[in-house]
Formats: C-alpha cells, sequence, structure tokens
C-alpha cells in the first residue's frame, strides 16, 4: 500500500486536502448527514421547529437526491440523546433512540449525558438501537478493557469506512459519579492512535471518520473544558482522521477563516465547517435544529469535499428589514413525515399526560439560560438554592449553574417546565461544616470560573471575594460565626465530586435524603403561589 502524495485543492476560503489510505481505485462518492445533542427533542416545539418527523421528512429527501448523484450516505450522530425534554427523560428516551432506528443512522458517538440515568438503561437503550454506540477512550477499571464498541467498519459496496467514537474526559467529573465508578476515561488522543493504527493495519479503510462528544472549541482554546476536536485533528498524526462528527459544545461549527469562526451565523445562511491538520470537522449545533449534508468525492486516493451545508429544520431566523428585527422561516416548509408522526405522537401523549398540569403560577422570568446561570447570579438559581434549603431547614444552600437547565416563563407552570429545569433527578443532600472547615470548602466552590457549569449560584450565604479566597460576611441574614456549625444543601450529584466539587459523601456530618430536586422545586411552587420573580 503506497501513500497518496497530498495535493491542494481549494473551496470558499479554505485551502486544504484530504489524503487517505485507499483501496479505490475509481471515483466514489459519499454523502455524510449529521446530528448531534439530541437531548430528548423528537418531538416540535411550540414554534413547530425541529422535531423527528420533519427531520425524517428531510431526511429521506436527501438521501433521494443523493442516491440521484450516485452517492452513498451515511448518518451519524455527535451522541448525548438524552436529557432535556421531560416527555424523553420521563420515558428514558424511547422514542429518541426508536426514531432513530427509523431515521436510518448508522453510528452515533456516546456523550456524557448517557450516562445520567443507571448503566441499566444505558444497556437497555444500546438494546433499542440497531446502530452502535461507539467510544474508544472509556474503559472499565476491573478489567481494563473498552467498556463499549470502540470503532465500527462500513462497507458501501467497494467503500471501506472506519468509524470511531470518542467521549469527552470531563464525563468523569461532570456525569453522575454513582454511574461511571467503575470507568476509565483515557486521553483521546492515546486512547485514539493505537486503535487508528489497529484499524489501518486490519482493514486498510478508505474513509476515517470520528463520530465525537468532546466539543468543538476555536483555536483549540478550551478553557476550562477538556480539550475537543480541534485538539485531537491537531496532535494526531495527518492523515490519521478524514473527518470529525462532533458535538458537546452544541454549536454550529461555521467558519469565517482559519480559526476564526462565523458568529453571527444564523439558519439557511452558508456555513463552511473547520478544517485542521488536515481534518474536517463538523457539528450541526442541537437539538435536531439542523441536519448537516457533507458531499465528498474519493478518487486516486484523494478525498474531497464539494459541498457542505447546514440545513435547517422549520427552524427561524432574525433579519433586520427597515430598522426592526424580522423573524421569518429560514426556508420552505418541511412537512411532518406522516408515519414518523404516527410512531412518535402515542410517546408524546403518554408523557404529556403526566407533567402537562399546571402546579403553580410565576410572576416574571425565572433566568435559567446556560448563558446565565454559567456566569452570573440569577433568580432561578437563588430561587432553587433557597427551595433545597428549606426542604431540609438547612442555613444556605448552593447549586452549580450546570444544575440548572431552562429558564421559566411567566404565566402558569407545569410539572413539564419543572422537570426542564432539573432532568437529572438528582436527591437533595446536606452537610454540617464549622470554622475553618466551611471556609475552606467556600473557598472552593465560589471560585470556579464562569463559563462552566462549575460555577455556583447561592442563597442565604454573603461574603466577598478577594483574589483566590472569599470573606464570608453572613449568614442565613445573620453575621458569621466562626464557632458555629452550619448546614447547607447541595444535590447528589455536586456532594459526590461533580463538576469539581469536593466529594463530601464520607463526611462524618454528610446527609443524603430521598428527595429528588424536581420534587422539591415543584413542592415550593404548590406552596407558595404565585411566585414573584422580582422579590427573589
Amino acid at each position: 500500500m503506497m501513500i497518496i502524495i497530498r495535493t491542494i485543492i481549494v473551496l470558499a476560503l479554505f485551502t486544504t486536502s484530504l489524503s487517505t489510505f485507499s483501496t479505490v481505485t475509481t471515483e466514489e462518492k459519499l454523502t455524510i448527514l449529521h446530528t448531534n445533542d439530541n437531548h430528548g427533542r423528537f418531538w416540535r416545539n411550540e414554534q413547530g421547529e425541529y422535531g423527528m418527523s420533519a427531520r425524517k421528512t428531510l431526511i429521506d429527501r436527501l438521501r433521494t437526491e443523493a442516491k440521484e448523484k450516485n452517492h452513498h450516505v451515511l448518518l451519524l450522530s455527535g451522541g448525548d440523546i438524552n436529557t432535556g425534554v421531560p416527555e424523553s427523560d420521563l420515558q428514558h428516551a424511547e422514542p429518541d433512540f426508536k426514531a432513530m432506528n427509523l431515521l436510518g443512522y448508522d453510528a452515533m458517538a456516546i456523550g456524557n449525558h448517557e450516562f445520567d440515568n443507571p448503566l441499566d438503561v444505558l444497556d437497555k437503550q444500546i438494546s433499542w438501537a440497531n446502530f452502535p454506540l461507539l467510544s474508544a477512550n472509556i474503559f472499565r477499571k476491573d478489567t481494563g478493557q473498552h467498556a463499549y464498541l470502540p470503532y465500527q467498519i462500513v462497507e458501501r459496496d467497494d467503500l471501506k469506512i472506519a468509524i470511531i467514537g470518542l467521549t469527552t474526559v470531563d464525563t468523569a467529573k461532570i456525569a453522575n459519579p454513582e454511574y461511571i465508578d467503575n470507568f476509565e476515561f483515557r486521553e483521546p488522543v492515546a486512547a485514539a492512535q493505537p486503535l487508528l493504527d489497529k484499524i489501518k493495519a486490519k482493514y486498510q479503510p478508505d474513509i476515517t471518520i470520528a463520530v465525537t462528544h468532546m466539543g468543538h472549541y476555536i483555536n483549540a482554546k478550551h478553557g476550562i473544558n477538556a480539550p475537543g476536536d480541534v485538539t485531537l485533528a491537531r496532535n494526531l498524526p495527518k492523515d490519521s482522521l478524514d473527518i470529525i462528527i462532533g458535538g458537546h459544545s452544541q454549536e454550529p461549527i461555521c467558519m469565517e477563516d482559519e480559526n476564526t469562526a462565523n458568529a453571527s451565523f444564523q439558519p439557511g445562511d452558508k456555513c463552511l465547517p473547520d478544517q485542521q491538520n488536515g481534518t474536517w470537522i463538523m457539528q450541526a449545533h442541537e437539538w435536531g435544529k439542523y441536519v448537516g449534508k457533507a458531499e465528498f468525492v474519493l478518487k486516486d486516493g484523494q478525498l474531497t469535499l464539494i459541498s457542505y451545508q447546514l440545513i435547517p429544520v422549520n427552524m427561524y431566523r432574525e433579519d433586520i428589514v427597515g430598522g426592526k428585527k424580522v423573524k421569518s422561516l429560514a426556508g420552505d416548509k418541511i412537512a411532518e413525515d406522516p408515519e414518523m408522526l404516527a410512531f412518535l405522537t402515542p410517546y408524546q401523549e403518554k408523557g404529556a399526560a403526566k407533567i402537562s398540569q399546571p402546579i403553580g403560577k410565576l410572576i416574571g422570568h425565572l433566568e435559567g439560560d446556560r448563558s446565565k446561570v454559567r456566569f452570573v447570579q440569577t433568580n432561578l438559581g437563588r430561587l432553587i438554592a433557597k427551595a433545597q434549603s428549606e426542604s431540609v431547614r438547612a442555613d444556605f444552600g448552593i447549586i452549580s449553574g450546570g444544575g440548572i437547565r431552562d429558564s421559566i416563563k411567566s404565566g402558569d407552570v407545569s410539572y413539564k417546565d419543572i422537570l426542564q429545569v432539573h432532568p437529572f433527578k438528582n436527591r437533595i443532600t446536606y452537610l454540617e461544616l464549622q470554622g475553618q472547615e466551611l471556609i475552606d470548602y467556600i473557598n472552593i466552590v465560589a471560585t470556579f470560573p464562569s463559563d462552566s457549569g462549575a460555577y455556583c449560584q447561592f442563597y442565604g450565604i454573603q461574603f466577598e471575594k478577594n483574589g483566590d479566597s472569599v470573606l464570608i460576611k453572613s449568614i442565613d441574614g445573620k453575621p458569621f460565626d466562626i464557632s458555629k456549625r452550619y448546614r447547607f444543601t447541595l444535590n447528589s450529584y455536586n456532594a459526590a465530586g461533580g463538576d469539581g466539587y469536593p466529594n463530601v459523601t464520607n463526611h462524618s456530618h454528610f446527609v443524603a435524603t430521598d428527595i429528588v430536586d424536581a420534587e422539591v422545586l415543584k413542592n415550593y411552587f404548590l406552596k407558595n403561589s404565585p411566585i414573584d420573580a422580582s422579590k427573589i
């Protein structure tokens, strides 16, 4: 097998080329369709955006168009099928996985949210799926073996395609520690390189793809997050990977120039994926809002990207018309596939019946958006910490911003709204600390940086930051007494070390209750409605 000499091709703003060890001697065409971070969105939203029924119509059309152009087709996912919408969460994403079967997915990466439930739930999801869930860097501590299928070889006539999976090593600290205690999440480059060498030697694939759930960080600037797809591509030898289909950072990867993102991208705009060290990197935002479509030609060992689109699934965009913002549908309306709709409707009705009844009323808006709760203190963060601390008669409460997953709008509040804020089913725990021990703990959790799930929301404690330390001023409205023992709440995920918090589960003054976070917030609304958001 000879190594094909790389040649230069030009695609829009980029000059790049891809090469591979190929057994193909004639021209082969491949269309890759991709999504990521579904997070339970099997059903359309209130505006009729996304949803797997409309996605089915679009993907069927794209398959037909590809076939007419003699393209083979792969449909891939960057993972995180779980967690986000109560109708799905209460059914362990059964409608989502089974709908993925009907859509014809070929493989997906295992995401960190695949570990939001006990492992027997993930085992059940694997059994539901007629496509592989892949991760090459998750190993069992007790055996040292791969915990899940690391790769898959897919053949399309004479075209041989290797697909490996990789999962963010942040899973070790952001997944529920109770469920992943026996897993080791190895550094992706170290796990991938020997496996890629083995695959090349054994199968000699024409194209090598990684489906990843690691995040795309511009110019490898990943901050507090674990390194993502750009770091992976740069640190593997050239020609190791042709394509990365990613997820986790939940963004449309659309570039203006080398290492410069198109920050103004909106649904319907042109999109160019990232390219690093000979590897194309693609991601389709989140929730099935888009289907990514990449068309490739493989000829004489050269893999050439000839076109790329992020096709919106009934998404709206905002444009300035006459000095005013105008909202309009990006492209033509995509009809819902009748068979998929008929399949999903019973799941939607079953979930909706359980959670749609009002439980309280809200005056104003409770802020839980990711762009807020991971950066600043919000009224919803305070309300959650207040409700949890009151549930066990604690002096104050804390919760990581990453544990708040949605806002609550003004008006009637249903259990569905509560579950969208709290999808993880974490238990309420509390800890009693005294003096310097409490100061040391607050010094850690109060100084986590913004733009991370660890960023801490507080209620009932006042302090001042002084560099890397804090000075506690008051607790529960009274001056801080260093000789007093104080009780505070945190959820079971943070208590067990999630998001990098200190693991306090073995502390002599730690108590884990049987109360679930969503139940606490629901009961707070039942007891205190109507709630005025401006007074929290």
